[in-house]
């Protein structure tokens, strides 16, 4: 937990465990710098030349001071050249105050004073850089740890952080400090429910969850059951589901602004809690990790409680279909044919490929009861995708650039970086089938196959402008970024919800 307060006295005025400097690379000695050298470390060039630091990115260099009463650190934190015009200077920033979480992890310093980076440094106003500060330090913070028994491995969540700006610009600082911590919870939040065992979060506990954000939002929610879903011809949901005990559920959140006229903007995840291939049953190892495959559905909840409470001037929609995909004597089997809420059928010939299925039945019904301005869906569907694009950046597709172009400016402003794959009709003849309307997996003469699942989803949204996310490469285990840990990354929170706040 972080407990984010603003000050405009000076750093050294303050009393901390650890005192931070973000500097660019190859700086030049600030006046902090010099009061460390002239009053705490007199050796302080010296120090950082022998350690070779030079402000690049990524990098940094601790140094502990010894006080009369005490010992406290300074940490300085590279941030790398000096070029606004480049993107990568706010995600170096963002990394940057990961290192400061993890550092003061190592050091179990509580309580840490952070010098505000000059706002020229990034181009950007003083309300976003706090928002990115913020929402990092939460975001950093977070570590699933319910179930270790062992208190010598659950680290200490509670921090004191003083963030030093200058008296003028507090208000709008603050601003930004309240909508990070906002984000920061929200993503944290999607990544406790991708962490929990499937045994845990099950079809119908996802469901209880976004009843509980639906009632402390004061939100509509509508929630089906299995019977229900059954009774709406949601084949897609309905056959994926069959093969498991648990019911599936199909939820729909809603969010109403005040604004007369609003847009609104409908955002889709896949939901399955645990996906074991079915009866084209995945191998062990690629089925370890195969809890996280309802990360879509955890993204778009999590956003909408987020944005429930920031309150932009746009209706949003949060649908996801919820279900299990398991082996049974009741399971799908390949060679099924199976139709969707839009009457079209689809040829089943690997049920490993159900994500597309229950998606299939959530954009049906958003298209038609909700009629959007456009859609966004959000699901790890694709291992083309995770080969393709690896754990950095998720797929993009689009047959409208408008609203390609908008997702594509919230990835840059928010940190969850998307990559817009070809989207070219060279590829839709990929899952044409004999015997129904569509395939569920493309030929393997087309290959793509993340490409291939978008155009099968196609087939759904009708005429309302719509990306596809594929988010498989990058919901869990991204290697390298000082911020995240082993396990769920919450990828897609942050993007959704600036792209509401910047819908305009």
């Amino acid at each position: 937990m972080i407990n984010c307060k603003i000050t405009s006295k000076k750093i050294f005025d303050l009393k901390a465990d650890c005192f931070v400097f973000f500097l660019e690379q190859d700086f030049t000695f600030s006046k902090e710098l010099k009061f460390i050298e002239d009053n705490l470390f007199s050796g302080l060039r010296s120090y950082i030349k022998i350690n070779k630091f030079n402000g690049g990115a990524k990098s940094s260099l601790l140094i502990p001071i010894s006080t009369d009463s005490d010992i406290t650190n300074i940490l300085l934190v590279g941030l790398g050249k000096h070029d606004k015009k480049k993107k990568s200077a706010i995600e170096n920033l963002r990394r940057a105050v990961g290192t400061v979480i993890r550092t003061a992890e190592k050091r179990s310093c509580r309580s840490i004073a952070i010098q505000m980076p000059p706002f020229t440094f990034f181009g950007v106003k003083g309300d976003y850089l706090a928002k990115q500060i913020s929402s990092i330090l939460h975001i950093a913070c977070y570590h699933f740890d319910s179930f270790i028994t062992d208190k010598e491995r659950k680290l200490k969540h509670e921090f004191d952080v003083m963030l030093v700006v200058k008296e003028k610009d507090k208000t709008s600082v603050a601003r930004g400090i309240k909508q990070g911590e906002v984000i920061g919870n929200a993503v944290n939040k999607s990544r406790c429910w991708v962490d929990l065992p499937p045994s845990k979060l099950t079809p119908v506990a996802l469901a209880d969850e976004a009843k509980q954000i639906a009632k402390k939002q004061n939100l509509k929610i509508t929630v089906f059951d299995e019977k229900k879903v059954n009774e709406l011809s949601m084949g897609g949901l309905s056959a994926v589901s069959r093969g498991s005990e648990r019911d599936c559920r199909f939820v729909a959140v809603e969010y109403r602004s005040n604004k007369k006229g609003a847009p609104t903007i409908a955002l889709v995840g896949k939901g399955v809690t645990f996906d074991a291939g079915g009866l084209s049953l995945k191998p062990a190892a690629y089925m370890e990790n195969m809890k996280e495959d309802m990360s879509g559905a955890a993204v778009v909840f999590a956003a909408i409680d987020a944005l429930a409470t920031l309150k932009p001037d746009v209706n949003i929609l949060a649908v996801a279909a919820l279900a299990e995909n398991l082996p049974s004597g009741k399971a799908l089997m390949p060679g099924d044919i199976v139709t969707f809420y839009n009457g079209k059928t689809a040829e089943v010939k690997n049920t490993d490929a159900e994500g597309r299925l229950i998606l299939a039945d959530a954009l049906s019904y958003v298209v038609k009861h909700y009629k959007p301005d456009a859609i966004i869906d959000l699901a790890t569907l694709t291992g083309a995708c995770q080969y393709a694009l690896g754990p950095f950046f998720c797929g993009m597709m689009s047959k409208h650039d408008d609203l390609a172009q908008k997702v594509q400016k919230a990835a840059e402003l928010s940190g969850d970086r998307v990559w817009a794959l070809p989207f070219d009709d060279d590829y839709k003849p990929a899952i044409k089938s004999s015997v129904a309307d569509i395939c569920n997996i493309g030929s393997k003469q087309y290959m793509a196959g993340a490409i291939t699942a978008g155009f099968f989803l196609q087939n759904f949204v009708g005429d309302v402008p719509w990306v596809h996310l594929d988010i498989a490469g990058t919901s869990f285990d991204v290697p390298d970024i000082s911020y995240l840990r082993q396990g769920a990354t919450g990828f897609g929170v942050r993007l959704l919800v600036e792209l509401i706040l910047n819908w305009k």
